[in-house]
Formats: C-alpha cells, structure tokens, sequence
C-alpha cells in the first residue's frame, strides 16, 4: 500500500516551484485572451514584467522587458530610451538573475521538459563556452542591430522577429491554436517556418540539457548577469566558513565558474549540499533561505 504522506513529501512542490508558478500565472493572468484568441491591450501593457514573457502571449498582462529594450533602441534615434533602460537596472539592481531562478516562466518550462525521463548531458567545458554564446546574441540581435536599423529610421527588435522561442511559442502558437486566428495561417512564411525549427530544437534541446536556452542563447539572463556583483538578492557564500570542497559546484546544474556568478541563477540547490552551510540566499545582510531551512539533499530531483 502506498503510504501518501511519504509520497507527498518526496513530490510534494518546492518553494522555488511553488514561486515560479504563481510568478507565470501572474504574468499571464489574463486568461479572456486565451478564450478569445486576442493579444490583452489595456494599461498594465505599459509595464514590462520582470522575467521573459512575451507580449504577445494571449494571456500576458505586461510587455516583456527585451522586447521593450529593442523597440526603445529602435526608436532611440526619435527619443531616449529611458523608461525601459531605468526599469532594467532597477530590476538588475535588486533581483539579478533570481529572476531567471524564480520568476521567469520560461525558466520553469525548461526545467519541467527536463524532467522527462532520458539520458542527460551533463556541464562540461563546452557547455560553459557555449553560455558566452548569449552575450554575443544580447550585443547584436538585441543592442548593435536594433541601434543601426534606428539610424535608418526602420524599427526592427532582431531578436524577437529572428530568434525569439519564446514568443513563438507563447505569441505565434499560442494565437494561431485558437480557431478564431485559422485565417492567419496564409499569412506564414519562411520567417515562422525558420522560427518553429528553432523552437523544436530549443525544446528538444531542454529535454537532454538543463536549461538550455537560458544557459546558451538567452540574452535576458546574460543582461542580468551583468549585476551578478551588485545585486541586493541573491545567493551568497560566507568565506569564513567556507572549506572550497566544490560540493556546490559539483551540485549546480548550470556553469558556474563560482556561486553566485554571472552564470548562477540563484536557485538555492547549492544552500543544501553545502557541508559547512556556508551559503545563503540573502537581500543585502536579511537571510531569505539558509541551510537550517534548505530542501533535503534528496528531493533536489523534484526541483
């Protein structure tokens, strides 16, 4: 006989989780739009959401902050971009890349295909240098391609209208799987062909790596890691405690160089492995999470 209260506490949903859910139902809480096939346009539109979400998702009730920055640099040659490049830093400033750990929805669906059960490739040398792969897409399809379409006064958000899985995959699909939007079938080209391909290879991609556009190609995440020595929030290690076993190096899934890095997505999975419970998540001097309260080593797979 199965005994529920041992299964629920080896399953039962993490914080991280629990966190990451409410986080994406936030963003997406327009739920009219998925009943109606239609993009939400009211005045919260205005205010980009923290994580990468697009705006063009049918449930989504704020724009995405990339997709922001690229249409400000287009349109930077008119007027300055400060409303967008001031809402960054104060997001970079405070959250870092915590919001890449527990607040971005397309972080959660990257870690739930990789639960499905197949052999996984573990980090390696080449998966670290591919992650610097992101900061070469941040500077040209999200930066240096947008500021020169400016110039020629052509708006043009590169990444979002060339790359972007995610808003294929909220905006695209989830537009054109509703029967009100059937007529907009005709109107796909090669653009979307070549989008879905590299959506279907991020997905697949994400069943066999962890994370693997957040660690490879998302420019977003390599924004926000720009503020990894400067953000309030954030995983942190105390030196004096610290032996240098490497047993949350080891633990962490992404390619840190060190915890809390620019790599380091602040998902706590290191707080618990830590033999000397020298790492905390903190806000400033305030610990959030320390190892008293961290998750058993044991359920890190439910993560």
């Amino acid at each position: 006989m199965v005994n529920v209260k041992a299964w629920w506490q080896a399953h039962r949903p993490t914080t991280r989780r629990l966190v990451q859910l409410y986080a994406a139902l936030l963003q997406n809480a327009h739920l009219k739009g998925f009943a109606e096939g239609k993009i939400y346009t009211g005045p919260t539109k205005a205010v980009c959401v923290p994580g990468l979400n697009c705006y063009s998702c049918p449930g989504a009730v704020g724009a995405c902050p990339l997709g922001a920055l690229q249409n400000a640099i287009a349109a930077s040659a008119n007027r300055p971009a400060f409303y967008v490049v001031g809402l960054l830093l104060l997001f970079g400033l405070t959250l870092g890349r915590v919001i890449c750990g527990w607040l971005c929805p397309v972080g959660m669906i990257q870690e739930l295909l990789h639960k499905v059960p197949t052999p996984k490739l573990k980090k390696n040398r080449y998966t670290r240098a591919l992650s610097w792969l992101k900061y070469v897409i941040l500077a040209v399809f999200a930066v240096i391609i947008p500021f020169w379409y400016s110039l020629q006064q052509y708006p043009l958000p590169a990444f979002c209208k060339y790359i972007c899985p995610a808003g294929t995959l909220e905006g695209a699909v989830g537009l054109l799987s509703h029967p009100a939007n059937a007529e907009k079938f005709s109107m796909l080209g090669i653009l979307f062909t070549r989008k879905l391909l590299i959506l279907a290879g991020v997905l697949a991609a994400c069943v066999f790596i962890y994370r693997a556009f957040c660690r490879f190609l998302c420019p977003l995440g390599a924004l926000y890691g720009l503020f990894a020595r400067i953000a309030l929030l954030g995983v942190r290690v105390d030196k004096s405690q610290c032996s240098g076993c490497g047993a949350c190096l080891r633990a962490c899934p992404m390619d840190v160089g060190r915890v809390g890095d620019h790599e380091c997505i602040h998902c706590g999975e290191c707080i618990g492995v830590c033999p000397e419970k020298a790492i905390s998540l903190k806000a400033g001097k305030i610990v959030l999470k320390g190892p008293d309260c961290a998750p058993a080593v044991q359920r890190r797979k439910t993560q």
